[in-house]
């Protein structure tokens, strides 16, 4: 079985979409694929009363509980290993995860480790994106479903979704109509690359 472990702060909307598009397709009979577990760094997190009601295994490693960066990511890689095994190497997928990995995390996870970034990558990695790109008058706006490297939202591009920029568009409104196209294209990605592995 390919486990796929899914790294949360908030609601989760994200894995949520993952999992339903994952039941409704049923990635277990054509991809032998499941999402194994949800890990959140916030016990607040919403999504995680989403991941137990759909009996998912969930766990919390709260971050400020941890020294350092590197201290904590040492104890998430013991929590996903726990979901990984040699022969069927799990997929780490960041839906929301407000944390910088460290270099040794990443590259552990090489070549299995996916987020999604609100904008059309290599354009406005960070935080902001919708108001740097109505700052900068963009006409289009989007999402990047990419692998991780140890450089900030970059890494290959795996999927992208263009939402064009509406007269009187604020970054909020921005922000929702890119969210429903994200809920399209990360379950899509993650489909393609199981076919893969």
């Amino acid at each position: 079985m390919k486990n796929i472990v899914i790294l949360i702060s908030g609601s989760g909307s994200n894995m949520a979409a993952i999992v339903k598009t994952a039941q409704r397709e049923g990635w277990q009979d054509k991809f032998g694929a499941r999402v194994a577990a949800v890990i959140s760094n916030k016990a607040s997190a919403a999504g995680l009363v989403f991941a137990r009601e759909h009996g998912i295994a969930t766990e919390v490693l709260e971050h400020k509980a941890f020294a350092s960066r590197e201290a904590f990511d040492a104890a998430l890689v013991q929590i996903i290993d726990h979901f990984d095994a040699p022969e069927q190497p799990a997929l780490v997928v960041l839906a929301g995860f407000m944390r910088i990995l460290t270099p040794a995390f990443v590259g552990r996870y090489t070549g299995r480790l996916l987020n999604i970034h609100p904008s059309l990558l290599p354009a406005f990695p960070g935080l902001h994106t919708y108001q740097r790109a109505l700052d900068a008058g963009c006409k289009v706006v989007g999402a990047t479903v990419h692998q991780v490297t140890a450089e900030l939202d970059h890494g290959p591009i795996l999927a992208q979704a263009a939402v064009p920029v509406l007269p009187g568009d604020t970054a909020d409104r921005l922000a929702g109509r890119v969210l429903t196209q994200e809920h399209l294209i990360y379950p899509r990605a993650i489909a393609d690359l199981l076919q893969k592995i």
